[in-house]
């Protein structure tokens, strides 16, 4: 192997090492320097010191704790400087003196970091309201997925420096409106999970259904937001809508290899080869499932959908697929999270249940709703109902329609393709 070859494998080594703690370095030292900000930078030295030093002195047994004591060592530095920096203010000396105290002890006596604790406190310090859903979105990928601000930029279509600006900036606002890095007590722990949940789901669509672009898929993503929530799930073991969004994004991920064909084009759910969906991810889906259900109490809206894709999973082909079962969920859901995505989804499901002209009168319901204005899936699905109904021309037209509105490149062929399949059809027909 030449001299080219072994530092490419190195660095990809390293690359590992940082993607699997990094999200445990900047939580500990975040905990310490109580600045999310100063911590990330603090840890990023730790991975530029291995980069350096790795490719002279060896890898170390254990690269993962070389990372965090070499990154402890540089917050106290770090601690002392702002100590000394701030002697003429008696309050912030203090403060800082306490925490370089607190840091130092910590490293003397080699306590183990209490991560669980960290890693929590750092999920909902990158999901504080205080933070846009874009901010939030970017600084979770940042922090706690270890990507890097370009990888954040390609996964969503964004220019590298807007995503760099985003993030200086939620770091920025966290610092300014001083949020404390702590976990927030039990009420207001209640009201932010959400948050947490919806940002996690929010990366996961992303990568399960691509906004635009040229793929259908980026699996990445939806691989960063799964270890999320598998995380969050070990953390937060009692709540019950955590277990239901990780089910939630098992089942959908299962699919993944059957969603898509050779070139990359999409493949509908019921045309779906339901051998090629992954077994142990069905599995893992419906025992997290089972956990939420198992903490009693009403399902909340992660879990119902749980529930929904649940049923999909279980029905080995499509005709076997309980369309009533699901509407009867979907009611559930509209009960506990009310919107018109959930009503069209409803619709769909009422369409397969009951035929495709009850499933029409509910969508041509939802056609004046403001917030569905942009929305390409009511038009696609409009299209589908009239395509069933054999109204061929008007199902043209909506479908024509959708793939106006999307810029999915890969989505707008598809939908083409079911206009042109209209028209065939039609002709088809024509005496």
């Amino acid at each position: 192997m030449n001299t080219a070859t072994s530092t490419a494998d190195l660095h990809r080594r390293i690359e590992t090492v940082w993607r699997m703690e990094s999200a445990r370095i900047v939580a500990v030292l975040s905990r310490m320097l109580r600045d999310v900000g100063q911590a990330e930078e603090i840890a990023q030295d730790a991975l530029v010191a291995a980069l350096e030093q790795w490719p002279a002195d060896g890898v170390p047994d254990n690269p993962g704790a070389w990372l965090m004591t070499t990154a402890k060592h540089r917050a106290v530095d770090l601690l002392r400087r702002l100590a000394l920096h701030h002697r003429k203010s008696p309050a912030l000396t203090f403060e800082i003196e306490t925490q370089l105290a607190d840091a130092q002890a910590e490293i003397d006596a080699g306590l183990d970091d209490p991560i669980g604790d960290d890693l929590l406190r750092l999920m909902f310090t990158a999901c504080h309201p205080v933070l846009s859903t874009e901010a939030r979105l970017a600084l979770t990928l940042r922090l706690l997925g270890g990507l890097s601000t370009e990888e954040i930029a390609r996964a969503f279509l964004a220019a590298e420096s807007t995503i760099a600006q985003r993030i200086v900036r939620a770091k920025r606002t966290l610092a300014e409106a001083r949020v404390p890095f702590e976990l927030p007590d039990a009420t207001e722990r209640k009201a932010r999970l959400g948050s947490v949940l919806d940002v996690l789901y929010l990366i996961f669509n992303e990568g399960y259904a691509a906004t635009a672009g040229d793929d259908w898929l980026r699996p990445a993503l939806c691989e960063e937001a799964l270890r999320l929530g598998r995380t969050l799930a070990e953390l937060a073991p009692g709540e019950s809508e955590v277990h239901g969004l990780v089910a939630l994004m098992e089942l959908q991920a299962s699919r993944n290899r059957a969603r898509v064909d050779a070139q990359g084009e999409p493949i509908l759910l019921l045309e779906q080869n339901r051998a090629r969906w992954d077994r142990l991810l069905i599995q893992r889906g419906l025992n997290a499932l089972e956990r939420a259900e198992k903490l009693g109490g009403a399902l909340g809206p992660y879990a119902l959908q749980a529930a929904i894709a649940a049923c999909h999973a279980r029905a080995r082909t499509a005709e076997e697929t309980p369309w009533k079962r699901i509407t009867a969920l979907y009611d559930a859901l509209a009960q506990v999270s009310p919107s018109p995505v959930v009503e069209l989804n409803a619709a769909v499901a009422v369409g397969m249940a009951f035929g495709p002209q009850a499933g029409l009168e509910l969508v041509d319901a939802l056609m004046d709703d403001p917030r569905l204005r942009s929305y390409h899936l009511l038009p696609s699905v409009r299209g589908d109902l009239l395509f069933k109904l054999g109204r061929l021309g008007e199902a043209r037209t909506e479908f024509l329609r959708a793939a106006e509105l999307t810029q999915n490149r890969r989505e707008q062929a598809l939908l083409h393709a079911r206009a042109g399949a209209c028209e065939s059809a039609a002709d088809a027909s024509s005496p």
